[in-house]
């Protein structure tokens, strides 16, 4: 193999895809890609995270490269595939109302040291007024704040939360939201807002979720529940996904139809909490916590139906994957309407008791609605989704 030296100075490339290192010895010129800082909380395995990986995989690196500032100094569960496709993790610590001032100089600082990034698309809710603020100072020309909740608790929090919220319009040019719910909460109703709002959906492969009966029957008999009634749930173990609701209402279930299974797919602070529960009403033998899974697509295919009883939600990427997977879903009506995407989703409100949800449970039957067009047609197909935003990182990035 020939070897070519390559300096480290930069030049743009013309066709606004790259950067170009060349050498001045031979006029070898070698195309690098543009590289996009994702900043997120950590890279585990949730909705957000889940999608910026779909679209990280789809992605074509050798143009486009994503980086990624993490506001935790663990290690999460994405790190290894990030770091095997090339991208950088930066560590930042939690952000605290305490270490504010230390936290905006570590900004401003990191931003000092990388001016290779022009474009900066922040996760983080309220919070990514204080990285995009350093961005902006920096003169990064591209700061993305992207919504990707339509709501959130009153705690100790909310005075600092609103702070942040009073500053992240104005350190943001390019407003993204999963849904209209979702952009309304995070920047409010105001029309200049709206008219840039661009609602960017969270994609899914959906060739991954597609029906499958052998994996069907291949997953129902390694978890033992052949000939049952398997309702399942994929979610973070918070308050915000409503566990101890869906165990009670689960429990209405269990005693109508002793054939009924709950599957529960994630982790999380709560997890422990809602396993006592589970055990106080004996359904220790029929609700199964399967932790993270790197195979949700085929565990979706050994399900009946999927409960998805949220508080609040900026869309529910995991209600596309389950009405990929051919799933009908039941799901408050915390959860934006757009969700429903292929009429298979049923919005009932938490005002209603866990009998007359678990009502609603029994009346269905398990006949699935394989209709992946009108997911794809809809928008929520990655390969689709991501021409736009390849496009739209090279316009703003040159």
């Amino acid at each position: 193999m020939r070897k070519v030296k390559v300096c480290n100075w930069f030049l743009f490339n013309a066709s606004g895809y790259g950067l170009a290192q060349k050498d001045n010895e031979i006029g070898v010129e070698a195309v690098e890609p543009i590289r996009i800082l994702q900043v997120v909380t950590i890279m585990n395995r949730g909705g957000l995270e889940t999608m910026l990986m779909n679209y990280y995989r789809h992605i074509n690196r050798n143009k486009i490269q994503f980086d990624f500032m993490v506001n935790r100094m663990e290690r999460g569960d994405y790190d290894d595939e990030i770091e095997s496709m090339g991208g950088k993790i930066y560590r930042m610590p939690p952000i605290r109302p305490g270490n504010y001032r230390k936290y905006f100089m570590m900004l401003d600082e990191f931003f000092k040291q990388h001016s290779e990034y022009k474009v900066v698309h922040a996760h983080i809710n309220e919070n990514s007024a204080f990285v995009l603020r350093a961005a902006k100072k920096a003169n990064v020309p591209c700061r993305i704040s992207h919504s990707h909740l339509a709501g959130l608790p009153l705690d100790y929090k909310f005075p600092f939360r609103l702070y942040a919220r009073m500053n992240l319009n104005k350190n943001t040019n390019q407003f993204f939201a999963c849904s209209d719910e979702a952009g309304k909460w995070l920047f409010g109703n105001s029309l200049e807002i709206n008219n840039k709002l661009i609602i960017f959906k969270n994609a899914i492969d959906c060739n991954e979720f597609s029906y499958n009966e052998q994996i069907r029957n291949k997953l129902r008999k390694e978890l033992n529940i052949e000939n049952k009634f398997v309702i399942g749930h994929v979610g973070r173990f918070n308050p915000q996904k409503n566990h101890s609701f869906l165990i009670d209402v689960f429990s209405e279930v269990y005693r109508k139809n002793n054939d009924a299974i709950l599957l529960l797919i994630g982790q999380g602070d709560l997890m422990e909490e809602v396993r006592k529960k589970v055990e106080k009403l004996n359904l220790t033998e029929v609700v199964k916590f399967l932790g993270l899974r790197t195979d949700v697509a085929d565990v979706m295919q050994a399900m009946d139906l999927f409960l998805f009883p949220s508080l609040y939600e900026g869309l529910g990427v995991v209600l596309i994957e389950a009405q990929a997977s051919g799933l009908k879903c039941i799901t408050s009506t915390g959860t934006p309407k757009e969700a429903n995407v292929t009429g298979s989703v049923d919005f009932l409100t938490l005002n209603l008791s866990a009998k007359e949800w678990a009502d609603k449970v029994l009346e269905y039957n398990t006949e699935r609605n394989t209709d992946l067009q009108s997911i794809i047609d809809r928008g929520y197909d990655v390969s689709t989704n991501i021409k736009w935003l390849s496009n739209f990182y090279t316009k703003n990035y040159s």
